[in-house]
């Protein structure tokens, strides 16, 4: 087929779906493929929680060029703006313009501050490799500066992600403590969940496994409870302050504003209104946490919706019949502390020790749903290493190694 056959399919956003649909079509030569993503990085979110905590940079960020070093896939990086349906164009905030035949869109998820005071100003957040990094260094540099923890480190949002950094700090900060001299002190950490109970989506058994793992850790749990404002030494929950200048959010997301400001048909959340096929509009899909599916924000469901996408495309190509989108149910695999971890697959239950396995090999297949097996396994090895930046913490482990030597 000459090039001049070939349809453009341009796909913006360089999650697991947009890869995942990049890597499915461009094995087929009927099409011209573009990635379009607003950073050259893959962001690895599942890992973001350990970097934060003394992991590697590497374990969760991934180079685009790396994935497609081998595919016939063209890679751009801007930020979307605007659609033009007419002219079928995608214009970027730096003025470029891209073209297509079929748009694929997995542009992800914001952060969502609900309007509270303060919030945005003063609070952490470990959504990007640029949040982990900051928090890391927060938290060395205020050991450095007081000698001492903070009075509280609140986690708000008792979703996965503050469930997997509450279950990692305690650990974390008794490490970095001794790093700095400080020893005998201890550590409150708080967990802040405006709904009554953990994880909303799970079933209620695993909800109470995994805060029983957390109050065994130290965490105190505050569900229920409603955060009106944080200023700059406290975070106001249910009218009662806590002191802290660690305060950390993890709570809200909402979906990309690219999809309202084009004029995208939305629900009541927010999400996109797609037909049985994942299309928004004829020769536009739609997919991943953007699509308003039934496990819409879940990484395993971006990839699927992907692969499904991708398969479509190609029946449409062949003068096929399209599929209909059958949802399928993701594995849930929570951790909550070193080496444990919550897994909840319909009526299966594993706790501890095997469901912190089971976490580490999902991590592995994320990694090969992208990459060759050879590269999937060096970077689920990053995990396993540690980074610092923190001269204190460098010279702390400089003297311990001449000790031992």
């Amino acid at each position: 087929m000459s090039e001049a056959e070939e349809k453009k399919i341009l796909i913006v956003g360089g999650g697991f779906g947009g890869i995942k649909a990049s890597l499915e079509l461009a094995e087929d030569e009927r099409f011209r493929v573009t990635l379009l993503s607003d950073k050259p990085n893959f962001r690895y979110y599942p890992n973001l929680f350990q970097t934060a905590t003394g992991g590697r940079a590497v374990e969760s960020s991934i180079p685009l060029k790396s994935i497609f070093a081998e595919e016939s896939v063209e890679l751009a990086t801007g930020q979307a703006d605007k659609l033009d349906r007419k002219s079928k164009t995608i214009h970027t905030v730096d003025g470029k313009i891209h073209h297509y035949d079929i748009l694929i869109l997995a542009l992800g998820v914001i952060t969502n501050y609900f309007g509270i005071k303060g919030l945005e100003e003063y609070a952490y957040g470990i959504k990007s490799l640029e949040e982990a990094e900051r928090l890391k260094a927060h938290l060395h540099q205020q050991l450095t500066d007081e000698h001492e923890p903070d009075l509280n480190y609140v986690i708000i949002g008792g979703g996965p992600t503050g469930i997997e950094l509450a279950g990692q700090l305690p650990q974390y900060m008794r490490h970095i403590m001794k790093k700095h001299g400080i020893r005998n002190r201890s550590i409150h950490i708080d967990l802040v969940e405006a709904a009554p109970s953990l994880v909303p989506r799970l079933p209620k058994d695993a909800q109470k496994a995994i805060a029983k793992q957390l109050r065994r850790l130290g965490i105190k749990l505050y569900l229920g409870q409603t955060v009106q404002a944080e200023t700059a030494d406290a975070l106001m929950v249910n009218n009662r302050p806590i002191s802290s200048h660690t305060v950390i959010w993890t709570a809200g997301v909402t979906n990309n504003p690219f999809f309202k400001i084009n004029d995208f048909v939305l629900t009541d959340h927010g999400k996109v209104v797609v037909n049985e096929s994942l299309q928004a509009e004829s020769d536009i899909y739609v997919l991943g946490d953007n699509a308003n599916t039934q496990y819409s924000g879940m990484a395993q469901t971006a990839l699927y919706d992907a692969i499904f996408v991708a398969h479509n495309i190609k029946r449409t190509a062949s003068g096929e019949k399209l599929q209909p989108y059958q949802p399928k149910e993701p594995i849930s695999v929570i951790p909550a502390g070193p080496h444990w971890s919550a897994v909840v697959y319909g009526k299966i239950r594993l706790y501890g020790w095997l469901g912190w396995v089971l976490r580490e090999a999902a991590n592995f297949v994320a990694f090969r749903d992208i990459e060759p097996w050879w590269k999937a396994g060096a970077q689920w090895m990053t995990e396993f290493g540690n980074e610092e930046s923190c001269p204190v913490c460098m010279a702390a482990s400089i003297n311990q190694s001449k000790k031992i030597l």
